[in-house]
């Protein structure tokens, strides 16, 4: 049954997501995205690609996006405005993931061998991406300005982990769950890859944990759609085209209620990462 909003003055709605994934394969989903929440909504509904975190990050601060599904630091910048986080994302049963520093199979690469290497990273914003391998780093004693010859920012995990198959990088960094110990990294390169391509990495080290991403919502919202669009989100995974909706785009399984201030936490690792 389609929620009902109350008409008012608002006659679209327009929800961001993040190029972390590819930009063209979030592209292909956004328009099925679209069509759930308009018919969760009953409001006409837009979904766009943003370029970047920090261009995903001011559309929400500006109004140009009323929802957004946002990585970890997006979210605790946006908290720290007092722009509300309404849920985010679970992957097997956690609501946290780690960060694997990866090489490509085969290379040899180890943490001690980092020094005069390449990095590809995803996105300066980007928690898994950039800023725990960033900080993580930092505690080995390597200062990525000065421990790599040069680094690279993508813009998705894709971008990122292909510099690596393709030579073009020596190391990246790649999402997985927060108690990986041996090669379960191999989950997130897959997610983004496919099956099988774990294989073709190596890990090197796993960072500290971070909150999963989440879905901040524009200050501006009214009460009765923040409502709908967290009834819609929660019960994503009762149907088979939601299930599908939260593995395809959210690579999630659910969603949860994220708690107050729940991302605060994170300003030390951007702090860490600078």
């Amino acid at each position: 049954m389609t929620p009902h909003v109350p008409p008012g003055s608002r006659h679209s709605f327009r929800f961001g997501l993040p190029p972390s994934l590819g930009s063209e394969t979030a592209r292909e989903r956004a328009e099925r995205l679209a069509s759930f929440l308009q018919r969760a909504l009953g409001k006409l509904v837009e979904v766009s690609v943003a370029t970047s975190y920090e261009t995903l990050a001011k559309d929400l601060l500006s109004g140009r996006a009323d929802a957004a599904w946002a990585p970890p630091f997006v979210c605790a910048r946006m908290e720290a405005m007092g722009v509300r986080v309404l849920a985010r994302g679970v992957r097997r049963g956690m609501s946290s993931y780690r960060s694997a520093l990866v090489g490509r199979a085969g290379s040899g690469l180890t943490l001690e061998k980092l020094k005069g290497a390449t990095a590809a990273w995803v996105d300066r914003d980007s928690v898994a991406g950039y800023l725990l391998p960033s900080a993580f780093l930092k505690t080995q004693g390597l200062e990525p300005s000065r421990a790599f010859v040069s680094q690279q920012f993508t813009g998705s995990y894709q971008g990122a982990l292909e510099a690596v198959l393709e030579g073009r990088a020596q190391v990246t960094s790649v999402f997985c769950p927060p108690a990986s110990t041996g090669l379960t990294f191999t989950t997130g390169v897959e997610d983004v890859l496919g099956p099988g391509m774990g294989a073709k990495f190596e890990l090197l080290a796993y960072t500290d944990e971070a909150p999963n991403d989440g879905v901040p919502v524009a200050m501006g919202l009214p009460a009765p759609l923040v409502t709908a669009l967290e009834a819609a989100l929660l019960g994503l995974p009762s149907t088979p085209d939601g299930q599908a909706l939260m593995r395809d785009i959210f690579n999630a399984d659910r969603f949860e209620v994220a708690p107050r201030m729940g991302y605060r936490a994170l300003y030390r690792v951007a702090l860490a990462s600078l």
